[in-house]
Formats: structure tokens, C-alpha cells, sequence
């Protein structure tokens, strides 16, 4: 069992930048893939990124890459994700997942941290 806590969200002017934490508990939190996902109001939730295990493999949504960086230290617990010149689309409740070992879909959730960017 892996729970999630986001924070870091807020309220940012259209360029600044923001960085989301995801605290896990639990001592497979080495051993498990790291996502986080977004859904801005009435839309379905979509991936943002992900980080294998050990940090060594990242990949990006189109909409981000470039933007947004995903990490994690495996001595804290923590993934990150640190968002740069954030446009208004971004606007959305950012949630924090995690998949355990293998090729499988992410089954555990936080519960989300607003980001609002404005224009």
C-alpha cells in the first residue's frame, strides 16, 4: 500500500513557475513508477509525466515537454515536478500516482493539488 500527498500547488502568472511535491509513504516507494496526471474542469484526467523506478527513464506529454521537469529521491520519498513559463492551459488539479514494479497501470492516487495560472 503506497499513499500520496501532493502540495506545492498554487496561483501563478502566465510564465512563472511552479514545483509540485508528491510525498509517498511506505518502504517499496524505491521500487514503484511515478506519474502525475492533470484534469482541468470538464475534461478527462491526462498524463502529464512519469519517471521509471530509478530516475533513469522519463517521458513527457507533448503538451509539456520542454516546460516541465520530472524527478524523484528515492531517500525522501519524493517525486517532483517542476513546472516553467506555465502558460493558462495548464490551469488544473495536479495528482500524483504510483504503479508498482513491472508494465501495469498506476494504482494509487493523491489527492490532487490545484494549479491556476493566470493570464
Amino acid at each position: 500500500q503506497v499513499q500520496l500527498v501532493e502540495s506545492g500547488g498554487g496561483l501563478v502568472q502566465a510564465g512563472g513557475s511552479l514545483r509540485l511535491s508528491c510525498a509517498a509513504s511506505g518502504r517499496t516507494f524505491s521500487s514503484y513508477g511515478m506519474g502525475w496526471f492533470r484534469q482541468a474542469p470538464g475534461k478527462e484526467r491526462e498524463f502529464v509525466a512519469a519517471i521509471s523506478w530509478s530516475g533513469g527513464s522519463t517521458s513527457y506529454a507533448d503538451s509539456v515537454k520542454g516546460r516541465f521537469t520530472i524527478s524523484r529521491s528515492n531517500t525522501k520519498n519524493t517525486v517532483y515536478l517542476q513546472m516553467n513559463s506555465l502558460k493558462p492551459e495548464d490551469t488544473a488539479v495536479y495528482y500524483c500516482a504510483a504503479r508498482p514494479p513491472g508494465v501495469g497501470p498506476f494504482v494509487y492516487w493523491g489527492q490532487g493539488t490545484q494549479v491556476t495560472v493566470s493570464s
